[in-house]
């Protein structure tokens, strides 16, 4: 399993790791598989959030980070360097395949992903990739062509058309009728524009009673923290967090970038949002994750310039219960299972 850099590719190859390793049948002996546990490695960077989610995971026999950046962000020696370190890495997961007899490799994109993708295809081992976003990202633009497939929820031929989302949010989902507690999300790393959208519509929440969550980013918690304190407000602010499920099952309205996987999951706990796409998300594919559900009539989209406090108070008042049913009939449930259904197959055959 190979990919990532951001929360949004790493939730997929959390939620599918996770039906791969469960075990099945009377003596808890079998898989998913339909043998034992398959073994498990995930090779990652060293770069962006792979360590932070999968380092110690028990689940993967090994995790290996190679020292690898993004190639297409990079301009001149930079971009350079960084053709230069994905060639190491490339030989790296060449060995390291290699060594663990790898039957097939399943990708998320991302920069993550570059060095095992390219080694895969030139060890004739194969690729299955995923495609979180509606905009699909280059390196998985690039490789589709050659992978045994391509998965993406927004892709007519699609094997698989289900999103994978861990089988929690559906568990905790609820209609929303009223907004009694509102949840703004800008990732662990914060979002500059939903914590000052938050700020400005805090003296209104608390007036009408709204129960305030905020994920700042691990870098602005304390900034955020003093400024709700200084408005006399009363709010729980968080960073990076794994309790993702608890806090969208708390909220009955959300305010959040258009990450994939954020998307998906509120869509699976029946969650309405108004999102808010981080403008310099490549081939702005955060705004286009935001139109499926916008053009679906299940969600609201608002550039950051767009989004004040008055427009977005606003939506409060509208009919939620319409858009929170309709979420729950939007999304089909065991995407994750499909897709490591559909691993093993290949696993299987490779053999």
């Amino acid at each position: 399993m190979t990919g990532g850099g951001t929360g949004g590719h790493l939730a997929i190859i959390q939620a599918v790791k996770e039906q791969l390793v469960e075990k099945s049948g009377t003596d808890g002996s079998g898989s998913i598989c339909g043998t034992a546990v398959p073994e498990l490695v995930y090779i990652g960077s060293t770069q962006g959030q792979d360590k932070q989610w999968f380092a110690a995971d028990e689940a993967f026999s090994a995790t290996h980070f190679l020292e690898t950046r993004g190639v297409v962000n990079q301009q001149g020696a930079g971009k350079l360097l960084s053709l230069w370190m994905l060639f190491k890495a490339f030989l790296q997961a060449r060995t390291l395949l290699k060594r663990y007899e790898a039957s097939v490799v399943f990708s998320v994109g991302g920069f993550s992903s570059a060095a095992t993708v390219f080694a895969a295809k030139s060890m004739g081992i194969p690729l299955i990739i995923h495609e979180q976003n509606a905009a699909m990202g280059a390196l998985n633009r690039l490789f589709r062509p050659y992978a045994a497939a391509c998965i993406s929820a927004y892709l007519e031929e699609s094997p698989v058309k289900a999103y994978p989302v861990k089988e929690i949010f559906f568990k905790q989902a609820r209609v929303r009728k009223t907004v009694k507690t509102l949840l703004f999300l800008g990732g662990s790393q914060g979002a500059r524009a939903i914590n000052t959208l938050a700020l400005s519509m805090a003296p209104e929440l608390a007036r009408r009673g709204i129960r305030i969550l905020h994920q700042a980013g691990e870098k602005h918690i304390e900034e955020v923290s003093g400024a709700y304190a200084a408005l006399g407000v009363e709010a729980e602010v968080f960073g990076f967090t794994t309790a993702l499920a608890d806090l969208m099952q708390r909220a009955d309205f959300a305010i959040a970038r258009a990450g994939a996987s954020t998307l998906w999951e509120l869509s699976a706990t029946a969650l309405p949002a108004l999102f808010i796409p981080y403008p310099y998300a490549a081939g702005d594919h955060q705004y286009h994750n935001a139109r499926f559900l916008v053009e679906r009539n299940l969600a609201w989209v608002m550039r950051e310039e767009e989004a004040d406090a008055p427009k977005v108070l606003a939506l409060l008042d509208e009919n939620l219960e319409a858009k929170s049913r309709g979420l729950m009939a939007c999304i089909e449930r065991g995407g994750s299972r499909q897709i490591a259904e559909y691993i093993c197959q290949y696993a299987t055959l490779h053999k």
